[in-house]
């Protein structure tokens, strides 16, 4: 008989709850996992946790295992690491990451997991959902070796970015963040950090990661003329006004959008998201990026944590959720 699996599920904006379920048995092409750690990632789902998903966007913001529908009852997130217990032999007993949400076991397709490699630990390979964003984005924005470049905002997204350029040649990078706090994450990261007020301004490029209003407009400011800014941000039901009266036109800046999950064909062809996942997994194999990761709590803590997560009652980057061991 297959175990028993338990899955967090928002019942109603702002409440949630662990809920049984039924596990199917795993077919020949498909996987058990035993989740290990999933992440929460504090933009995205909390924005799922207060109802803030706008109805024009609810096929478009679907995880890829997501069950139910916006706003509520809905079962939602993609930061999931666990250990394969049954499918094909070569992955029984491996550490794979999913696009799954919180739940202690599910039975996906084998295309559905991508193999974290020895040398990264389980609990830093929640991260690789977001990494694999910042991949994106920087395939997107295509920085260039000496490009004075920002990143505004200093949330998980945006410190993914901020570490990875941190590998880039001669590159004059700053992370911009309203939170004093943040110059901690962006030391460990090896970064220079600046409140907006004080951050370098004449910048070839500036990526985007506050979704506040405030951020975009600071962002647009920093940039020298023919700059560039990426905006990676999702505003969910949220409008946004910017001065794009003033010296927009006139310095003929750029903004541009950077869409998760997919790349412009001309900017990576052929690149796909198993290429994408894997090289984000790669990638977490530096210690640096553990800085990303604020807090953790048991998966039976999660309908409590939640609110708070939501709230700000709990500043997170990415709150790291630990599953039981087997009984």
């Amino acid at each position: 008989m297959n175990p028993a699996a338990r899955a967090f599920w928002l019942s109603s904006p702002g409440h949630g709850e662990l809920r049984d379920v039924t596990l199917p048995e795993p077919g020949d092409d498909e996987v058990q996992v035993r989740a290990l750690y999933s992440g929460v990632s504090r933009g995205t789902e909390t924005l799922v946790f207060r109802g803030g998903v706008p109805t024009s966007q609810h096929d478009v913001m679907r995880a890829p295992f997501q069950e139910g529908d916006f706003p509520a009852p809905v079962k939602y997130g993609y930061l999931s690491v666990g250990v394969v217990e049954r499918g094909p032999a070569a992955l029984i007993g491996r550490t794979v990451f999913c696009l799954y949400p919180h739940q202690s076991r599910y039975v996906v397709p084998v295309s559905a997991v991508t193999v974290v490699p020895d040398r990264v630990p389980a609990a830093r390979a929640v991260l690789a959902g977001t990494v694999e964003t910042a991949v994106n984005a920087l395939w997107d924005a295509a920085p260039q070796i000496g490009d004075r470049i920002s990143v505004v905002g200093g949330g998980m997204v945006g410190c993914s970015v901020a570490a990875l350029l941190a590998r880039f040649p001669g590159i004059r990078l700053q992370l911009v963040d309203a939170d004093p706090a943040r110059a901690e994450t962006a030391k460990a990261l090896g970064v220079d950090f600046a409140t907006p007020a004080d951050a370098t301004g004449e910048r070839d490029l500036v990526i985007h990661a506050s979704a506040t209003e405030q951020g975009l407009t600071r962002a647009l400011e920093l940039l020298a003329p023919e700059g560039t800014v990426v905006e990676l941000s999702w505003y969910g039901d949220r409008r946004v006004t910017l001065p794009l009266g003033e010296a927009f036109h006139s310095r003929r800046l750029t903004l541009r959008a950077s869409q998760v999950g997919t790349v412009s064909p001309a900017a990576r062809p052929g690149r796909g998201y198993a290429e994408r996942m894997a090289l984000a997994l790669d990638l977490l194999a530096d210690p640096a990026l553990d800085a990303l990761i604020t807090g953790e709590s048991g998966f039976a803590e999660l309908p409590e944590l939640m609110p708070r997560l939501t709230s700000g009652e709990i500043p997170a980057l990415c709150h790291r959720i630990r599953y039981p061991d087997p009984a």
